[in-house]
């Protein structure tokens, strides 16, 4: 279809190198000794293992369940017996360890039931978590669930819906390969994509250097009855960035700073993205396997649909690799790394496996210093200055190369590719890059030890004002108890002697209760003088009248004393001798 394109900024045109892949159909790989899989394979939150060493699984069944929204779960690629989970070497820059499912394979590749949905009758936010389940996710080289950018951004109306067919990175085709045998699957993914978010056009943009995907596209369309564009935009790398395709397609121009071109109503998917939806909704089929190019150093070069998990050693044995062969770089030339094992598995973002060698790309030169030509600069599509970035990384000023928005720089690498100094420039934007993230996350763990010795010391104030408060509580409570028994102790002897209770009776009402309260006192007072003289009263010798003279001198003596301590009077019938003078 022709239509009126736009030009970004910079890129630059490396030898292909396709033509040694592209010549022969997509073989299917054996099935291999061993299957690593790792349990995070895109962007999101790691997969939680639902299998343990000693399990029994079948082709097609969930091993790995999404964690969170913005997560893709992972699947069995084939029939066999959990050896462990256990960490193991992931296919990345850093080497690090990711936890992996191992499987052995029992040969016979047995399915588990696979269940389609049916699209008229199931609402979208069904479809978008058969999506999730089924582990669909970007296999651009991204990674990011699928089910995620599919979901339409509020109140933003979809202008465009874009399908990456464009692979421009050199030596791969898996791409193209696919576009030209399963032309027609992946068109109904892209259907698919386009009845979830309801865009006003949907535009397919292939690179001109492959015509044989551009013809089987655009009839696969035409069968379908879809008004779809199929448009052959010109070779230039990477013109296969999303950012860099809706410039040639749309003209719009994506800020650096957005993360998410779908709140510029646009959304971009690979071609192998749409047809890895379409498997899953269709036929049931998680995404188990993907098309690799396996090409570089090797006798074959080839594309294989391959299990997700088989180490890349043993998949570069089928497109036999010369003897020369000293590593296995993943993905391109431009934007690819050596991976940090051979024994290292295949994942759902891996597109391409090129045996490494010093004949097919010699050891560079020694770097020189940056004379600032500039040359990075008019290459750049991100219109950046990669020179002034290079200093300031070089120089660990990282927040310098954070002024020059380094975290805008997609690594495409064409600025390292035409530096006359031959400064690898992606590696020095790499490190700054790490070390930024490195110092957010120790950034943010001060930051939440902070928040949490703070919450500490509040909860700490806050159980010592409690503390207080209860005893404060306690105390009080006391206090109203002891008054309130005193009061009860002083009622019950007001109304305890009747001679009392009516004196206090015929006394006159207290005026206030000053009154009262001296009255009650006064109350207390005379029934304590009553008791006490009822007490002598009980205490007075009984049967003292007929007693015989020596008794009654006894008796005279024992009163007398007590008369001398102030005691008590003389018993009646006693008679008291005068003291001697």
């Amino acid at each position: 279809m022709l239509m009126n394109l736009f030009k970004f900024w910079g890129g630059i045109k490396p030898p292909s190198n396709k033509t040694q892949s592209n010549h022969l159909p997509i073989a299917a790989a054996p099935l291999p000794s061993q299957l690593i899989v790792p349990l995070h394979q895109s962007i999101g939150g790691t997969p939680k293992p639902l299998v343990q060493a000693g399990d029994k699984v079948l082709k097609g069944q969930l091993i790995g369940e999404a964690d969170g929204w913005i997560s893709a779960a992972v699947h069995a690629p084939t029939s066999g017996t959990v050896r462990e989970v256990a960490m193991h070497v992931r296919p990345h820059p850093s080497g690090l360890d990711s936890l992996c499912v191992v499987i052995d394979p029992d040969g016979r590749d047995e399915w588990i039931a696979r269940s389609p949905i049916d699209l008229a009758s199931t609402a979208p936010a069904e479809v978008f978590a058969h999506l999730q389940r089924s582990g669909v996710v970007g296999l651009g080289g991204a990674g990011f669930p699928a089910h995620g950018k599919l979901t339409p951004a509020p109140n933003v109306a979809m202008d465009e819906l874009i399908i990456n067919g464009a692979e421009c990175e050199p030596y791969i085709t898996c791409d193209d390969l696919l576009m030209r045998e399963r032309a027609d699957e992946i068109v109904r993914g892209i259907a698919l994509f386009r009845d979830l978010l309801q865009p006003k056009k949907v535009l397919i943009g292939i690179e001109d250097n492959k015509p044989e995907a551009v013809a089987a596209m655009t009839a696969a369309v035409a069968a379908r009855g879809e008004n779809f564009a199929v448009v052959a935009v010109p070779t230039l790398y990477p013109a296969g960035g999303a950012k860099q395709l809706i410039r040639v397609l749309t003209g719009k121009e994506v800020p650096g700073s957005m993360r998410s071109t779908a709140e510029m109503g646009v959304q971009v998917f690979n071609v192998a993205t749409a047809y890895t939806a379409w498997r899953a909704v269709a036929h049931g089929e998680p995404v188990i396997s993907r098309v690799v190019t396996l090409t570089g150093n090797v006798a074959e070069p080839h594309n294989v649909e391959v299990l997700i998990g088989t180490p890349m050693d043993e998949l570069l044995q089928l497109a036999r690799p010369h003897p020369d062969t000293d590593g296995i770089l993943m993905g391109g030339p431009m934007m690819g790394f050596l991976v940090p094992n051979p024994q290292v598995p295949v994942v759902k973002t891996t597109n391409c496996l090129i045996a490494h060698s010093p004949r097919l790309f010699p050891p560079k030169a020694p770097e020189m210093p940056c004379i600032r030509c500039g040359a990075c600069a008019q290459v750049c599509p991100h219109e950046l200055q990669p020179f002034e970035m290079y200093w300031y990384a070089r120089a660990k000023n990282f927040g310098k190369t954070q002024e020059y928005n380094i975290f805008d720089c997609i690594e495409c690498g064409c600025c390292a590719y035409v530096c006359p100094s031959r400064i690898p420039l992606v590696q020095y934007f790499r490190f700054a890059k790490s070390e930024i993230w490195a110092r957010e996350r120790e950034k943010k763990a001060a930051d939440e030890a902070k928040a949490r010795f703070e919450f500490k010391q509040f909860r700490d104030e806050r159980e010592k004002a409690e503390k207080a408060e209860k005893l404060a509580k306690a105390a009080a409570a006391q206090a109203a108890k002891k008054a309130a028994e005193a009061a009860a102790a002083a009622a019950e002897a007001a109304t305890g002697d009747a001679s009392a209770t009516a004196a206090a009776t015929a006394a006159p009402a207290p005026a206030n209760a000053a009154d009262a309260d001296k009255a009650a006192k006064l109350a207390t007072i005379q029934a304590a003088m009553e008791r006490a003289k009822a007490q002598r009263e009980a205490a007075q010798p009984k049967n003292t009248e007929a007693l015989k003279p020596e008794q009654q001198r006894a008796l005279a003596e024992i009163e007398e004393r007590r008369q001398a301590a102030g005691i008590a009077e003389a018993p009646a019938g006693v008679t008291q001798e005068p003291k001697a003078e």
